[in-house]
């Protein structure tokens, strides 16, 4: 788990709130984020270069060349270990961490994933009351 910082606090980071953007691997919410996201097109090609889901308080995008989808906005924040060098300033939303230990990184809620199987604690951006917390784990 990376506690390094590559982006220095730069990159793949809210300069307005100070929250990272969180990054997840598509598969881990598969189903919504196929229900939910939109192909994105440049004019003067035929494939999509990504997919983007940008509605209800969030902006998600996934590269076409890419297995991990970027939540560069939220009405929600958790707390993570910084990513690799691959996504300098951004926090591993498959890693959450303690408050007092990881970076406040951008996150979907709860209803993202099935069978209750989201692994990291949710907090409202605008009040940071805690707004999940994934079973049998108790308040930090």
């Amino acid at each position: 788990m990376s506690t390094i910082d590559y982006g220095m606090d730069l990159t793949n980071v809210d300069h307005e709130t100070g929250i990272h953007y969180g990054v997840i691997p598509a598969n881990d919410v598969l189903q919504a984020w196929s229900d939910s996201s939109e192909p994105e097109y440049d004019c003067d090609e035929c494939e999509s270069r990504g997919f983007a889901f940008v509605e209800d308080g969030y902006g998600a995008y996934q590269s076409r060349d890419d297995s991990d989808i970027f939540v560069t906005k939220s009405p929600f924040y958790t707390f993570a270990t910084f990513c690799s060098p691959c996504a300098p300033g951004a926090g591993h939303l498959r890693n959450p961490l303690a408050p007092d230990e990881g970076v406040k990184t951008y996150c979907f809620g709860d209803d993202w994933f099935e069978d209750e199987s989201c692994p990291y604690t949710i907090y409202n951006v605008v009040d940071d009351a805690i707004v999940y917390q994934p079973k049998g784990k108790g308040r930090k």
